[in-house]
């Protein structure tokens, strides 16, 4: 009679060998969500800020980005400077993804009607928001801020002491 199934100990060697392929493999998808976050957190941040520098050119009026709960980490929201209860949009994030500022753009970012980067006495503003590796002390991209107002994305690993200071907060 020829024997028809598994045995319970080809089960149960297959069902061990699952659990180690699962075992080496989950610290490799665990850090592969991570980039993908920091990749995510970093473009939606460049584009939030290249939004709020499109409207207020288009409604030739101050529009500013402030962190959400004074924290970059948690999101942010673009409003009408002259009317703070216009929200314009208001992006949550999850908080995983550190996300650290140089001075004056860690509490907040905002352009004038000419699309020009301005601090809260109106002198021109600049700087850079780093999206810090977890845990680490490097910056994975940088999202820069030019005294003309224009936005871009960088990808580069480079040490930063913004990013050790955040990391000792948490």
């Amino acid at each position: 009679m020829r024997q028809q199934g598994v045995t319970l100990i080809q089960l149960a060697a297959a069902v061990g060998l699952l659990m180690l392929l699962t075992k080496l493999a989950m610290p490799t998808y665990t850090r592969m969500n991570m980039d993908l976050q920091q990749q995510v957190a970093a473009e939606l941040l460049a584009q939030a800020l290249r939004t709020a520098r499109s409207e207020a050119l288009l409604r030739n009026q101050v529009v500013r980005v402030s962190p959400r709960e004074g924290l970059w980490q948690k999101g942010w929201q673009i409003a009408l400077e002259e009317d703070g209860a216009d929200l314009l949009r208001e992006v949550t994030l999850s908080g995983r993804v550190r996300i650290v500022g140089n001075q004056p753009v860690a509490q907040q970012v905002r352009f004038s009607g000419l699309g020009v980067a301005l601090q809260a006495g109106g002198a021109f503003q600049a700087g850079t928001l780093h999206i810090c590796e977890s845990p680490g002390t490097r910056s994975v991209y940088q999202v820069v801020l030019s005294r003309s107002g224009k936005v871009s994305l960088r990808q580069a690993l480079k040490e930063q002491p913004l990013c050790a200071a955040a990391g000792s907060d948490q």
